[in-house]
């Protein structure tokens, strides 16, 4: 009969010289079980904020270039109706946008937290 542990014993030692020392490591995002971890690494959190900071930021600026354009035209500052009028449309095309990226994200989150553990 053959015993089981010299068996298993031989297999790793023959799959960890095939793959090598390196694949003995968890892979990037998993936990030493091979289960993904949690949360994320903070990089990724930092840089996903700093994205939606940074749309946000351009979302207001186009905000505020629009209010201006229109404030000009209304005090005779400027007669160019096509330049606001299109100021005007990107600030809201760029803001309707925002806002159906918000909605998505709290559907997500929604969607997540309704998750069987």
């Amino acid at each position: 009969m053959v015993d089981p542990s010299t068996n298993v014993g031989m297999s790793v030692n023959s799959i960890k010289s095939i793959w090598g020392p390196a694949s003995t490591q968890p892979a990037a995002g998993f936990d030493s079980m091979g289960t993904p971890k949690i949360g994320g690494s903070n990089e990724r959190k930092t840089q996903f904020a700093n994205a939606i900071k940074s749309y946000l930021s351009e979302v207001d600026d186009l905000q505020q270039s629009s209010d201006m354009s229109i404030k000009d035209l209304l005090s005779g500052k400027s007669e160019d109706i096509a330049s606001v009028a299109a100021a005007a449309a990107k600030a809201d095309a760029s803001f309707r946008l925002l806002v159906g990226v918000r909605n998505k994200l709290i559907e997500a989150y929604k969607q997540t937290m309704n998750m069987p553990l």
